[in-house]
């Protein structure tokens, strides 16, 4: 990139303009001690050929393995991604940085992100969704302050321990101002366990927050966790880094939750690094001036025509800081618009459909590798396309065996719990063919002989 220097006559002019005298005082919030007081020690500059020159070979450091298969998931799953999603998200008109601040600004870009609203909502069964927020654990967090918000007098959360590990480390983060707020729920047989819980356990609660499925593929009891809450008048949170599952699974809001909150990558979204996410808070209606991030609507303008606009902004953005429901202050505006395409893409029907092929395809996985001698699952609990095998070998050695041999055999659970050490959580979609799934029990297989 070529550099082109102000001259002396433009810096004096923007100094003036500031009304300053010298270019130092532009840092005069920087203290003393913590200036630069010699020149930085960079290499000789390098001219535009020169520098690809230099990235490339930089570049060719990477270690490129083409892998013959991967069953990674625990939060973020590679799905099948039809090429016109790139093709529309490259369009000028929605690859762009700018948020829209003003209400009606862009009218585009908030059609786009209702109609994501719209069909998160409908997934979710949820009365409305907002306008996406950074990632799965960045939306759980927020629920669980919005269920401290709702119950006004509350001072805790009931959190199940058989979520994401992420969700909960930034959920404690997030809650690390309000001491005891956060309360781990124990978990049994890959379940959340409510079963130790007694009636001074539950003073002071606002909510109990569950992920399904969970971070163990399996899938909870809503309907019994929502029948709990009723019986204790608490608020049911649902959280979620796979919303395909409710292609088949009960939608939070069909049992009842109040809020649903977690990632929507799954939805049109690679997989990349880990990243960029997708995050989305579902709620009821009654709770919508406590929902944190923006909120699109529909209406009419002044001569009748359909519109869009940032609705009760208010809650978080013009108001004082310390009573806005959030601070966030924007969305995942471009990622939101990805899920949306991949959505109108698949359909209804098309949705439930993948579902059901991802269903069949993890589970014709589980029976093939519960064959591999003293392989066996960890939870009977059912699931959807995640599940957890044990193996009579540490799972580290495992999947060191695999992926030298172009397959990454799920996650090494002993890195999130030593208890699980001869533990691997697989992931199985429709991008993972039967070849694909054979391969890994024979790799599996053989590694066990060894």
């Amino acid at each position: 990139m070529r550099y082109q220097p102000h001259t002396d006559e433009d810096v004096r002019s923007m100094l003036e303009t500031m009304g300053l005298d010298r270019v130092d005082q532009l840092f005069s919030s920087i203290p003393e001690g913590l200036r630069l007081k010699a020149p930085l020690d960079l290499p000789e500059a390098l001219d535009e050929q020169r520098l690809f020159e230099h990235v490339g070979k930089l570049a060719s450091m990477n270690r490129i393995e083409q892998m013959q298969a991967s069953f990674l998931g625990a939060g973020v799953y590679e799905h099948f991604v039809p090429a016109v999603v790139g093709q529309i998200l490259a369009r000028g008109e929605f690859l762009t940085s700018y948020t829209p601040y003003q209400p009606e600004v862009s009218q585009g870009t908030l059609k786009a992100i209702f109609e994501f609203q719209t069909m998160l909502s409908e997934i979710l069964g949820m009365d409305l969704a907002n306008a996406s927020m950074y990632d799965g654990a960045h939306a759980t967090a927020e629920a669980l302050l919005m269920g401290l918000r709702i119950r006004r007098k509350a001072t805790k959360v009931l959190v199940s321990s058989a979520l994401n590990p992420e969700y909960k480390e930034v959920s404690k983060t997030y809650l690390s101002h309000l001491e005891g707020a956060y309360v781990e729920l124990p978990e049994k047989d890959g379940l959340t366990d409510l079963s130790q819980l007694d009636a001074s356990a539950l003073d002071g609660v606002a909510m109990v927050m569950v992920q399904c499925p969970n971070f163990y593929g399996s899938i909870e009891d809503l309907e019994a966790i929502k029948t709990f809450c009723t019986a204790h008048d608490l608020l049911f949170g649902v959280c979620f880094s796979e919303p395909l599952a409710y292609g088949l699974v009960k939608a939070p809001g069909a049992v009842g939750a109040d809020i649903a909150a977690g990632e929507a990558q799954s939805l049109g979204l690679a997989p990349g690094f880990g990243g960029p996410l997708l995050g989305v808070l579902a709620c009821k209606i009654e709770h919508v001036r406590m929902t944190p991030g923006r909120l699109v609507s529909q209406g009419l303008d002044t001569e009748g025509r359909e519109s869009y606009v940032l609705t009760l902004a208010t809650r978080e953005q013009h108001i004082r800081r310390a009573r806005a429901t959030s601070n966030i202050c924007t969305n995942q505006g471009l990622m939101a618009l990805a899920c949306t395409i991949y959505l109108s893409l698949v359909g209804k029907q098309g949705f439930r459909e993948l579902a059901e092929l991802n269903l069949a395809r993890a589970e014709y996985a589980k029976a093939q590798l519960c064959a591999i001698p003293d392989v066996t699952l960890v939870y009977d609990a059912p699931t959807f396309n995640e599940f957890v095998i044990r193996t009579p070998k540490p799972a580290a050695e495992v999947v060191r065996f695999a992926a030298a041999r172009g397959v990454a055999a799920g996650l090494n659970l002993g890195r999130v719990d030593a208890a699980h050490h001869n533990d691997l959580l697989l992931a199985v979609t429709e991008i993972n063919s039967r070849e694909q799934i054979d391969l890994l029990v024979q790799l599996i297989g053989e590694m066990l002989l060894l």
